[in-house]
């Protein structure tokens, strides 16, 4: 059909009367948002095929522009609501000419476009594209409608066969695709390069050196809305394109930032390859798993400019590994008086074991209980196993003090001049732009005061921010001084000399003696019994060694005390004696003795023992 066709009077055979009784919908579609945006011509080309659907005599109110599905890919049925109206409408016998651009941007599978194909026929209604009018219930129009959709399939795979080729030649030569990370821009050798602004490389490297410090994600990420520092963003569309943006930090993307190998000069492509066997059936996007570096397709290491090394990066992934919620690693530290939550694992089944504080601290193992409804593990009182931790601790920690003591000192002068440097480059940029509002204001003619009072109040705004700034940064100044003055640093070394003193201070917060723990120890591993008093421990240190140590801890019954026999001989001799109840709990407490529970023995505690006639030797004492 050529271009005279579509204005012409009289119309095609193929379209009877019956057919302009129905509607004519000519389907829009485009497959990418920045074709939408870049490509704006092309949805009106689609749109003008309304013109063909007139000039063969539909009437105007007769034909409707389906343009819902623009921005989605053809090659799925799966979101595209205005083609499933599409069919619908037609399986009702409501659509008498269906118009498309081409006939395979209908339906790019070819499963798809032979059902649509199918259902016209049935349905009596009627195809057109660019090349001309089709009636699939003719044999030879059905056959061409059918090829077309196949060479559709094949060209979109030559297509994508294409682009994929170009883009893998391009990956191999460690071009870098898409948005850049968070501190890089793309250099004219199209490879990654560091973010000419200072500040932003300041902030980045300040990053990883506080993730280093503190160990977990949700401590940085309350350190730097504490020391209000912003993440640099430069948006890759949009009005405000390539413009460096500061933005609140958020979780997920400090751990997208901690996570990307592109930060130690390893550029990687496929990180998130498709796996079959976890694809499901209609939902998009599933099967992805996410390899390590090495196993990428594409693994080019010093490609570019790094932040950390790779070493400090595998450091990182393990970091953020061991702050796992389940499972024998360490998990996260939690704010509660438990100062080896989350470090104690059960020697028996190798899970991480759980807190309790219904009667003071306890630790259960309850997780093949939960997850198999296997019998619980055991549990046990945490006060003796938390307190041989602290003691080993702080004996390893002695020969150390004084070196602790300075490096404490310079870590604190390092740890500010980090944050001095950040304030004075936020105001440098405040300065900087209070003078380009300042020239704008300056340059507009005196005359047009539309536009001048508009730039007068962006002046005025940013003087009003720099002086805030200003003073913020003041306040920071006179809060932490520059140095430290001789008489702190005596009081530093002072201290440092009595670590205990330190551990034990009141001003010592659980926070803090936690992460010490978690620096200083893997993981502890506990062995207990329902039937012994009895704790077998390992303390697996950071360094790699294991110390091993046998506690008694306090019990629920007298049946599992290891002094319960001899208690009760003492008890038996001094009743015969004629001693009183309040005479045997003093003599008790002054060898040492104690009742299950950890405490001082009381004159009601022996009457107690002796009710009951003493410890039932050989009966089981049940769960510890």
């Amino acid at each position: 059909m050529n271009s005279s066709d579509s204005t012409r009077s009289d119309r095609p055979a193929k379209i009877h009367p019956r057919h302009l009784e129905r509607w004519a919908l000519v389907y829009v579609r485009q497959s990418h948002p920045q074709q939408i945006e870049r490509h704006r011509e092309s949805a009106q080309v689609q749109g003008n095929l309304r013109q063909l659907a007139l000039g063969w005599g539909w009437p105007e109110n007769r034909i409707r522009i389906l343009d819902g599905d623009q921005g989605r890919s053809a090659t799925t049925t799966i979101g595209r609501d205005e083609f499933a109206y599409l069919l619908s409408e037609i399986t009702m016998g409501h659509v008498g000419l269906v118009l498309g651009f081409q006939i395979n941007r209908l339906a790019r599978e070819d499963e798809a476009c032979c059902r649509l194909i199918r259902i016209c026929a049935t349905f009596d209604t009627l195809l057109a594209d660019q090349d001309g009018l089709y009636n699939p219930h003719d044999f030879n129009d059905n056959l061409l409608l059918t090829i077309k959709g196949f060479v559709g399939g094949i060209e979109l795979h030559q297509f994508q066969q294409r682009m994929q080729a170009g883009r893998l030649n391009r990956v191999r030569r460690g071009e870098w695709l898409g948005q850049p990370p968070l501190g890089y821009v793309v250099g004219p050798d199209h490879k990654l390069q560091f973010d000419p602004d200072e500040q932003v490389q300041n902030v980045v490297r300040l990053l990883f050196e506080r993730f280093a410090a503190v160990g977990s994600i949700s401590g940085l990420l309350r350190l730097l809305r504490q020391q209000q520092i912003q993440l640099p963003y430069r948006p890759s569309h949009g009005p405000d394109r390539g413009q460096l943006q500061w933005r609140t930090p958020h979780r997920e993307t400090l751990r997208t930032f901690l996570r990307h190998p592109a930060y130690a000069g390893i550029y990687t492509w496929g990180r998130r390859g498709l796996d079959p066997s976890r694809v499901r059936p209609g939902h998009r996007g599933s099967g992805r798993v996410e390899r390590t570096a090495q196993e990428c397709v594409v693994f080019l290491p010093d490609n570019h400019p790094a932040y950390i090394s790779p070493d400090q990066h595998s450091a990182n992934l393990s970091s953020i590994k061991r702050h796992r919620t389940h499972g024998p690693t360490p998990g996260p530290a939690r704010k509660s008086v438990a100062l080896l939550a989350s470090l104690v694992v059960c020697g028996r089944c190798g899970s991480r074991m759980q807190t309790h504080y219904t009667r003071g601290l306890r630790y259960c193992c309850q997780r093949r209980a939960l997850d198999y409804a296997d019998p619980v593990c055991g549990s046990f009182g945490g006060e003796a196993l938390e307190r041989l931790a602290c003691e080993e601790m702080l004996k390893a920690l002695e020969p150390a003090a004084l070196e602790l003591s300075l490096q404490a000192a310079e870590h604190w002068r390092q740890q500010r001049a980090d944050l001095d440097k950040q304030w004075r480059l936020r105001l440098e940029r405040a300065v900087q732009e209070t003078t380009r509002a300042f020239r704008q204001y300056n340059a507009v003619e005196p005359e047009n005061r539309l536009v001048a009072r508009t730039l007068e109040q962006r002046w005025e705004e940013s003087l009003l921010a720099q002086r805030s700034l200003e003073e913020e940064y003041n306040r920071f100044q006179r809060e932490q001084p520059a140095r430290l003055s001789d008489s702190e640093r005596a009081w530093i070394t002072g201290l440092a000399s009595d670590l205990p003193a330190i551990w034990h201070s009141p001003r010592t917060t659980v926070s803090e003696k936690r992460h010490v723990m978690r620096l200083l120890l893997q993981q502890v591993v506990v062995w207990s019994s329902s039937t012994s008093q009895e704790l077998r421990v390992q303390l697996h240190w950071s360094g790699g060694t294991m110390t091993e140590y046998s506690i008694v801890r306090n019990v629920r019954s007298w049946e599992q005390m290891l002094e319960s026999a001899t208690i009760w001989e003492r008890v038996q001799g001094w009743k015969g004696l004629g001693w009183t109840s309040r005479r045997m709990a003093e003599e008790l407490n002054e060898l040492g003795y104690r009742t299950p529970h950890g405490c001082p023995f009381t004159a009601e505690s022996i009457r107690q023992l002796q009710s009951r006639g003493g410890p039932r030797l050989g009966v089981d004492p049940g769960r510890a």
